[in-house]
């Protein structure tokens, strides 16, 4: 039979499989391949391939051919588990960014003993090159399989899928698994020494705070050890600069157990930079056409009725009352601001020369998130944003949408963000509809009308499906963190439903009632968010601008004291953040100390500076600056925090 083989045609016995046509095509391409697109749908090595298939072989390189092989990394996690510990009970397993997980249920914790015991194990199974075997069962023989291999997750798994759903296994040597695949076709494709286990810690079964709490195992797994010892050693880099570390011990936040988890502390040094954020981005925000608002923290379910919130993210919700209680009044923190700023556009009746209307707001909210989506700031249960809404005229959409990409893009670039982010175009999922207001009509408007715009901007875009907000679709300016872990940074949406629900009619030039469009925004995105990129970004040594301490007078005797301290006034009077470290310390001890604090600029001051008037300014990256007069610091300092520059 005739096969296309990454562009080339190869003829192949009848029965042949992927694998088959890898070797056909080249020694390279089988020693490299892990999985295969049959005909554009991702499959495994070992399928049975019909005349005329176009396939393409894909090695490392492609994102699809790691997710394959880290998810075999995951099984081979399992048998492992189910060898050396055949109590334990198996729930699920998916490949993840840069790795893999599984859960288990197990009656304690696992050990850094036991990790390494299953690592070996791990490295064992890869050593004897099992072939993985795809079946299928009918629901009944699944169930019934999976309840003779004493496995309750995997029978509750079964249960919920849907009625005609193709049930699947994989097998390799003496190990069973329900999975829909695909895998490497052999656990030999994954080299024993390219394997390493990296955490272990809780999880409730499928994400549920009411079920039981197992036990998650994280690993990583390549197809070489160079390519493992990389990894790990970028791993070590990202730890020195995480920011739930390194925020710490900076002293920018801190978290208390009896407070609760993803409810950060600022301590003063963090509280400063979100303060100056803040006012830089509200000033910003300004000086291009913005209203300021301030409204309510909560509000009662009536609001989040009107919005549709009640009905879609009532889990996502803190509820103050019984939300089942009609009888009673019941609130909700607020996870979002629109609904509420809708009211002042609501205030009167407004004219088409109202429009656009600019609204912008620090907005203060509360999202249950689920407890094992924590991390330091970078995911919490309240966080602050800058959220805004803009009322507009539909033809007034592209220069409105355009602002408010422009503003996003100045941002994060006056930040130093912008070089770390992508772009994600999030879509509904017209399979799943429920999750959705509006009809079909209405979506596909708004996304072809996004769709337009992005092009017209020229960004370059990812496409998610099923990732919008449920009245409208997205753009998503997403950064990774210092991990790899992918979040979002800015969100900026088209709305085309929720005008209608509140009653937002304008009175256009023929005195007719029209609806107008409204775009959801963030100009920067969550403050605590953003603190936690900034901590990994510049390693702690925040730009001289954002720094909550800029400079910090370093007096070698006690005599040159008052003289700091003066100088320091003057500095402080034209704004500037300022100490004097006037402990009776050697001068070596002081510079240090600056240096492991991050301090943009100390300044060194003894005898010989106050007979001169002099400083000799000591840069944090550019070291010892020499003795200058005191006026020619003054000019750097205020040229380096006017530019903003990033040092």
């Amino acid at each position: 039979m005739n096969i296309i083989v990454n562009g080339k045609a190869v003829e192949l016995e009848e029965g042949s499989r992927a694998l088959e046509a890898a070797k056909a095509h080249s020694p390279e391409l089988y020693k490299a391949a892990l999985v295969a697109h049959i005909n554009g749908q991702r499959m495994s090595l070992p399928t049975v391939l019909k005349e005329g298939d176009v396939v393409e072989i894909l090695g490392w390189e492609h994102e699809d051919a790691r997710w394959t092989l880290r998810h075999t990394g995951s099984h081979v996690l399992a048998q492992a588990m189910k060898r050396l510990h055949p109590e334990v009970k198996l729930a699920i397993g998916p490949a993840i960014d840069n790795g893999f997980y599984y859960d288990f249920d197990t009656p304690a914790p696992f050990t850094p003993e036991d990790l390494a015991a299953l690592e070996g194990e791990m490295r064992k199974i890869c050593k004897e090159k099992l072939k993985l075997e795809r079946f299928e069962l009918p629901r009944a023989e699944a169930i019934k399989f999976m309840e003779e291999l004493e496995e309750p997750y995997k029978v509750e798994l079964i249960n919920d899928l849907p009625e005609d759903a193709v049930i699947s296994f994989y097998k390799q040597g003496d190990f069973t698994d329900l999975c829909a695949g695909p895998h490497l076709d052999s656990t030999g494709r994954i080299k024993g020494n390219a394997i390493k286990l990296t955490s272990a810690t809780g999880a409730y079964w499928r994400g549920d705070s009411s079920r039981k709490m197992l036990q998650r195992i994280y690993g990583v797994a390549f197809p070489k050890k160079e390519e493992l010892d990389a990894y790990l050693e970028q791993q070590a880099e990202a730890l020195k600069r995480d920011h739930n570390k390194l925020g710490r011990e900076l002293e920018y936040f801190t978290t208390v157990d009896y407070i609760g988890q993803g409810l950060p502390i600022m301590l003063p040094k963090g509280a400063r930079v979100i303060q100056l954020l803040q006012r830089w981005i509200e000033d910003t925000e300004q000086r291009r056409g913005y209203y300021l608002t301030k409204t309510p923290l909560m509000a009662k379910r009536d609001l989040y009725r009107i919005s549709g919130h009640w009905d879609h993210y009532l889990d996502g919700m803190f509820v103050l009352g019984d939300p089942h209680d009609e009888e009673k009044e019941c609130f909700a923190l607020r996870p979002m601001t629109c609904p509420f700023q809708y009211q002042v556009y609501l205030n009167r009746q407004r004219s088409y020369r109202d429009l656009p209307m600019r609204l912008g707001e620090t907005s203060t909210l509360f999202r249950n998130e689920d407890s094992g989506e924590m991390h330091g700031l970078i995911r919490v249960r309240q966080f602050t944003i800058s959220e805004g809404h803009l009322i507009i005229r539909p033809d007034q959409l592209a220069e409105e949408f355009r602002g408010c990409v422009e503003l996003a893009n100045y941002c994060l670039e006056t930040l130093g963000l912008k070089e770390d982010c992508s772009f994600r175009f999030s879509q509904w999922d017209p399979e799943n509809t429920a999750k959705y207001e509006g009809t079909a009509e209405q979506w596909e408007h708004a996304q072809g009308v996004m769709k337009e715009l992005l092009d017209d901007l020229g960004i370059e875009y990812k496409v998610g499906v099923d990732e919008a907000a449920f009245y409208g679709p997205k753009l998503d300016i997403q950064i990774k963190n210092v991990f790899g872990k992918e979040d979002t940074i800015v969100t900026i949406q088209i709305d085309m439903l929720l005008a209608e629900k509140f009653g937002m009619y304008y009175i256009d030039e023929n005195n007719d009632k029209v609806l107008p469009y409204i775009i959801h925004r963030t100009s920067m995105g969550c403050y605590e968010r953003t603190l936690a990129l900034l901590i990994e970004k510049y390693a702690g040594a925040l730009p001289t601008w954002m720094a909550p301490e800029q400079v910090r007078f370093l007096p070698v005797t006690e005599r040159a004291v008052d003289y700091c301290k003066a100088l320091a006034k003057n500095l402080e009077l034209e704004g500037y953040r300022v100490t004097v470290d006037a402990r009776n310390e050697k001068i070596g001890k002081k510079i240090r100390e600056g240096q492991m604090e991050k301090i943009p600029y100390m300044l060194v001051v003894g005898d010989r500076d106050m007979e001169n008037g002099t400083v000799s300014p000591r840069h944090r990256a550019e070291g010892d600056l020499g003795a200058m007069d005191f006026a020619d610091f003054a000019k750097i300092l205020k040229e380096v925090v006017d530019t903003k520059a990033k040092k």
